[in-house]
């Protein structure tokens, strides 16, 4: 089967390097992709919202099944521009149409989504511009912290947490009035703030059955500690200690179900994967949002993981048959490190030169910002390198990942030194 992933990304060369492992996959293709993709795929130059021509190319190299990474091109349709197109229609693909996509697409839609079927998440009120004095004398009238959530997409520097009333309000007003993000604050929710600790839940689904992936913790912050600015993640670990079968347990009953049921409920056709952002509460499971696709950098750590082989995967997820196979995921643990280009997540330099790559390792590497020349692979993004170690405990992954960036050099490279710290800490108690 040729096969074609969406995306340019870590999770996208996670995705190929797990796909390129299965004898169902002849043909690997990855649009746009990066220096890390070029080496088991070819990459194709067409943008990841560019839909008639990543049709015409699945047409020309006869792809049936296409993988969609990000979230963008499932937010604005890509499935139902496939599925309206009488050429085009019979090509299978991950990930769920315009009207599912909305789970990630508006904050304001997932939580009524998920107070219709009582899954437990934190109370909320959405606001638009008309309504800002309202949303002014509900901030007046709530706890701190305060959450504002951009309803839109905001390439996820949409959530503002506030400590401080006065700050909360003109927060509010840059985001509907200034249009702080764009159309995709044209609405806010505010939110009560949870406080409890964060988990990643992953499922893949067929709109009727599904399968459960492995649990992840990623790390949002850029500075030791969880400290400074928030980034699109700078590492993670999978398994998660204090994600104990009883937790999984309340996350698959209160939770997993009701929204796969009450997609169905709905008249929604969802194929793909749901990311299930989670708050662990004093051992009671709150979600904090949908995703639509798997996160990045978490999928560097549950693909890994995984046993099966993820083309029987995806194809039983296309014809409705994911209940026929088996998941198999393999007891170990696996721990991402990121690192990022000086400067990130504010400005930061493209086009620095990197050293070290094919240094001996026990670690794999998986590029999310690079791109490759005649004289070398040089950085491309904020976030360049995921470096993925396996191990019989999170103290031998993690060795294994800072073993190998020792190795890997260029000007301005960063990372955190304490990613799964804190999980070690909770394993020792």
């Amino acid at each position: 089967m040729n096969v074609l992933i969406i995306g340019s990304g870590g999770r996208e060369h996670t995705l190929a390097w797990k796909v390129k492992q299965s004898d169902r996959c002849e043909k690997l293709y990855v649009a746009p992709g990066n220096a890390g993709t070029a080496n088991i795929a070819e990459n194709v130059n067409i943008g990841v919202n560019d839909f008639e021509e990543l049709g015409n190319f699945a047409l020309e190299n006869n792809v049936e099944l296409i993988v969609v990474g990000p979230e963008e091109p499932l937010v604005r349709g890509i499935r139902d521009f496939f599925q309206s197109k009488e050429n085009l229609k019979h090509i299978k693909l991950i990930g769920p149409g315009q009207d599912g996509a909305q789970l990630e697409g508006s904050k304001d839609f997932a939580k009524a989504f998920m107070a219709k079927n009582n899954i437990p998440t934190a109370g909320y009120y959405t606001f638009s511009a008309d309504q800002l004095e309202q949303g002014i004398a509900h901030i007046d009238r709530s706890k701190t912290p305060i959450v504002l959530k951009a309803d839109g997409l905001a390439a996820g520097k949409g959530v503002i947490i506030s400590e401080d009333k006065e700050e909360a309000k003109n927060t509010l007003k840059e985001m509907l009035l200034d249009k702080k993000f764009g159309s995709a604050s044209s609405k806010v929710v505010i939110e009560e703030f949870l406080s409890g600790i964060e988990v990643s839940v992953f499922v893949i689904t067929d709109g009727d059955s599904y399968k459960v992936l492995p649990e992840a913790k990623d790390y949002k912050r850029i500075g030791e500690g969880d400290s400074g600015p928030n980034t699109g993640g700078m590492g993670a670990v999978s398994p998660v200690v204090f994600a104990d079968e009883i937790f999984l347990s309340k996350v698959e009953d209160r939770i997993i179900k009701p929204t796969i049921s009450g997609l169905k409920n709905e008249g929604i056709d969802y194929n793909g994967f749901i990311f299930i952002g989670l708050m662990n509460v004093n051992g009671e499971p709150y979600v904090i949002e949908y995703n639509v696709r798997m996160g990045d950098p978490e999928t560097e750590v549950v693909l890994p993981r995984i046993e099966s082989d993820l083309m029987q995967i995806f194809d039983a997820t296309a014809n409705k048959t994911l209940e026929q196979v088996d998941l198999e995921i393999v007891d170990k643990t696996a721990s991402t490190v990121v690192m990022v280009s000086g400067g990130y997540p504010g400005s930061y330099e493209k086009g620095k030169a990197i050293s070290g790559l094919d240094a001996a390792n026990d670690a794999i590497i998986f590029h999310a910002g690079t791109k490759n020349t005649d004289e070398a692979v040089l950085t491309n993004g904020g976030r360049v390198l995921a470096i993925t170690g396996m191990g019989n405990s999170i103290e031998d992954a993690l060795k294994k990942s800072y073993d190998t960036i020792e190795n890997i050099h260029w000007e301005g490279a960063q990372f955190r030194s304490d990613i799964g710290k804190d999980l070690l800490a909770l394993e020792s108690q």
